[in-house]
């Protein structure tokens, strides 16, 4: 319980999670540690796709999976099955949010599909994760991250100038999307107090890549700029890129004609801030590769760490480029309270990182690991009204596992 609150924001709430991968498990994710029941609904004989994804594994496990599915409760069910969806559609009808990312026209034809459900249950918010969205030419082509890191241009910008564009490191376009789609369950969540009506929320991968380069496509659609791989480099603002030190490197943001004159006093050339090459951002964005050879051969006299001193004290910002190992090591990182331990019966150590998100100053955190294939179908099942002789049918048939 977070402290100056008398309830998680969505405690009592329950939520179907009708999804694989990471964008539907991660929306689900954030919505069970705001409080909400989120029954993880698997396929019985494999689970989530995501398990199998790595290496790396912990204890078997894929750790992709781990990172998007704590504070769970796992219903293994067959929904090819008509016993498997009659019990879909039981919890359905007592659910507050249907979450799915079935493949496009899958939902419709398993008899899953928003009206029918809302027919149903119309308070329920039915809450639809694709790949190219709900609507146009491609809405019924499948999607992942790095696609859409392609179709929606991200790859076209990320990499080093004249080089093959790269991917982004991390999925982004699916823990975007998964962002997304947690805002518009609870908005949707948020009418229905107002309404008493749920509603249908729609993201897709795609839009979420849009949304991602939507200062690129402003410039483009202002004066026809289509930009590329820039490296580090911000292609709007100078000096804003990673500079070599002695001993690293070091990410420095010059991001107002004030900074620049600091970073200058700091690395003793203050006589580039008047030089009329670097005068103005839109001076020092045009002759960018010369002002970088001039401030790196100044960065590379003293390591990382002095130069980061230096212009913290001096209000300028920059970072060492740090790894995942730092990351993890980092007193900031402690500090935040952003690597959680968590209690799993088979994998010892359990550590995750919790939501980026505080209220009252207290961390929205993980209530439960991530559960095992099936680990509370049996309790799932008898919740909605199934006796322990038809549970254990189902299990036989391998409708269930439990």
């Amino acid at each position: 319980m977070m402290r100056g609150m008398p309830r998680l924001p969505l405690e009592g709430a329950r939520v179907l999670d009708v999804t694989t991968s990471i964008a539907g498990p991660y929306c689900a994710q954030i919505l069970a540690a705001l409080g909400a029941d989120v029954i993880k609904v698997e396929r019985p004989d494999t689970g989530d796709d995501g398990r199998a994804w790595g290496p790396p594994f912990w204890e078997g496990e894929g750790t992709m999976f781990l990172s998007a599915n704590a504070g769970k409760r796992s219903l293994a069910i067959g929904l090819r099955d008509p016993r498997g969806r009659d019990v879909l559609l039981r919890l359905a009808d007592r659910s507050d949010v249907f979450l799915q990312s079935l493949r496009p026209g899958l939902a419709d034809q398993l008899g899953l599909g928003a009206d029918v459900l809302r027919e149903r249950n119309p308070r329920l918010v039915y809450c639809a994760v694709g790949a190219y969205g709900a609507t146009g030419p491609l809405a019924h082509e499948p999607g992942y991250d790095a696609l859409m890191q392609a179709a929606g241009g991200l790859i076209s910008i990320t990499g080093a100038p004249g080089e093959p564009g790269a991917r982004v490191g991390s999925s982004l376009i699916d823990q975007g999307t998964g962002t997304w789609a947690a805002l518009g369950v609870l908005a949707a969540l948020l009418e229905r107090e107002r309404t008493g009506e749920g509603s249908v929320v729609d993201v897709s991968l795609y839009e979420t890549a849009i949304g991602y380069v939507g200062y690129h496509l402003a410039g483009y659609l202002a004066d026809g700029t289509v930009p590329s791989g820039d490296g580090t480099r911000f292609p709007m603002v100078a000096p804003y890129q990673v500079f070599s030190t002695s001993d690293g490197k070091l990410m420095i943001a010059g991001g107002n004609d004030r900074i620049y004159r600091s970073l200058c006093a700091v690395l003793g050339v203050p006589e580039l801030v008047d030089d009329p090459r670097f005068r103005t951002n839109a001076d020092r964005v045009a002759n960018r590769d010369e002002l970088a050879a001039l401030l790196e051969e100044r960065l590379r006299l003293e390591t990382s760490a002095a130069w980061q001193a230096r212009l913290s004290e001096a209000g300028v910002p920059a970072a060492s480029v740090a790894t995942i190992r730092d990351v993890a090591e980092s007193p900031q990182t402690a500090a935040l309270g952003m690597l959680q331990p968590l209690d799993h019966p088979r994998i010892e150590g359990l550590t995750l990182t919790a939501l980026p998100l505080s209220f009252d100053r207290e961390r929205a955190v993980h209530r439960k690991a991530p559960p095992d294939v099936g680990e509370h179908s049996a309790e799932i099942l008898r919740e909605a009204g199934y006796t322990d002789e038809e549970i254990a049918v189902l299990t036989a048939a391998g409708v269930t596992r439990s």
